[in-house]
C-alpha cells in the first residue's frame, strides 16, 4: 500500500528529523531500499526521475513493481512513491499511473508561470490525496539535462509557492546534484533560516544529499528540512561493490556470472548506504 508523503513529513518536521528519499533505478535498488526501511522501522520515499521512469519501462511498470514488492516482502512501514524533478506533463502522467506523491519542478519558469502550473497540480493532488513537492531556486549540477549552478532561493518567492497549498518545498540553498566539487562553498544556512521563518510548518526538502557533511545535514534538519534526497551515493556504493566482485574474479568461479550473484554485493552496498542515511537523518523507529 502506497501512501502520500504528507503525514510522514509533517511528523518529521514536528519531530526534528528527516525522511530520506532514495531514488530507484531497477529491481535491486527498490528491493534493497524497501527491506532496509522495514529493518530500520523507518518511513521511506522512493524517488523516480523521468529518466529512470523511461529506463524502467514507464510509470505503470514501476507502480506495479513497487506495489508487488510491498505485498511480497511484507513491508508495513509507510512508503511513498514519488516523481523526482517532474515536468508538468510528467507529474500528470505519474498521477494517472498511481504514484502517491509527485514533484513539479517549475523552478526554471518565471515565478508567475511556476505559480500557475503549481496551483493547477495542487488542486488535482488535493482531490486524489497525493502529496506535491514544488521547487524554488534551481539546485546546482545536472538533473535530467537541466543544469543549475546552485542558486539560492528567494524566501519571498518560497512563501508565495508554499502558500499555494503544496505539501513540501524544495528550496535551493547552494546544494547541488552529483559529487560536490572541492571548492564548494557549503550550504547557506542564513537563506534556509529565512525560508523556514517565512514558510512556517511547511516541510522543506534538501536535494543533492550526497556528499554534504554530517554536521551540515544535522543543522539543516534543525532549521526545518524534513526530506533529504539521496541518489548518487547509492550509485557509487553499488558501482564500487560490483567492480570489486568482478576485479576479484568472482564472476569467473562456479556460477558467479549469475546476475543474482553478480549484483548481490551491490545490493548489500545499497542497503548499508540507506541504513547509514536513515540513522543520520533520525528516521529510524519513526514508522
Amino acid at each position: 500500500m502506497l501512501v502520500s508523503a504528507k503525514e510522514m513529513l509533517e511528523k518529521a518536521k514536528a519531530g526534528k528529523y528527516a525522511v530520506g528519499q532514495f531514488n530507484i533505478n531497477n529491481l535491486e535498488w527498490t528491493k534493497a531500499i524497501l527491506l532496509t526501511a522495514q529493518e530500520c522501522n523507518s518511513p521511506v520515499i522512493l524517488g523516480v526521475s523521468e529518466g529512470a521512469g523511461k529506463y524502467m519501462c514507464g510509470y505503470e511498470t514501476i507502480v506495479g513493481m513497487v506495489k508487488g514488492m510491498i505485498k511480497c516482502l511484507n513491508i508495513t512501514v509507510p512508503v511513498a512513491l514519488h516523481l523526482d524533478h517532474g515536468s508538468y506533463e510528467g507529474a500528470k502522467a505519474c498521477i494517472n499511473a498511481g504514484f502517491s506523491s509527485v514533484m513539479f519542478d517549475g523552478s526554471h519558469y518565471p515565478i508567475e508561470e511556476n505559480i500557475a502550473k503549481t496551483t493547477e497540480l495542487v488542486n488535482a493532488c488535493n482531490v486524489l490525496g497525493i502529496s506535491l513537492e514544488a521547487e524554488v531556486g534551481s539546485i546546482g549540477g545536472e538533473e535530467d539535462g537541466v543544469v543549475g549552478a546552485g542558486e539560492c532561493a528567494d524566501p519571498t518567492e518560497c512563501k508565495m509557492v508554499a502558500d499555494l497549498g503544496v505539501t513540501m518545498l524544495a528550496a535551493g540553498i547552494g546544494n547541488i546534484h552529483g559529487k560536490y566539487p572541492a571548492n564548494w562553498a557549503g550550504l547557506n544556512f542564513d537563506v534556509l533560516a529565512a525560508i523556514s521563518e517565512k514558510t512556517g510548518d511547511m516541510p522543506l526538502v534538501l536535494h543533492g544529499g550526497t556528499g554534504i557533511p554530517e554536521d551540515m545535514i544535522k543543522k539543516a534538519i534543525s532549521l526545518g528540512v524534513s526530506k533529504i534526497n539521496v541518489n548518487t551515493e547509492c550509485q557509487l556504493a553499488f558501482a564500487a561493490a560490483t567492480r570489486k566482485y568482478v576485479e576479484d574474479g568472482k564472476d569467473l568461479s562456479g556460477k558467479g556470472f549469475d546476475p543474482r550473484k553478480l549484483l548481490a554485493p551491490g545490493f548489500e552496498a545499497i542497503k548499508a548506504t540507506v541504513k547509514e542515511k536513515m540513522e543520520l537523518f533520525g528516521s529510524v523507529n519513526k514508522a
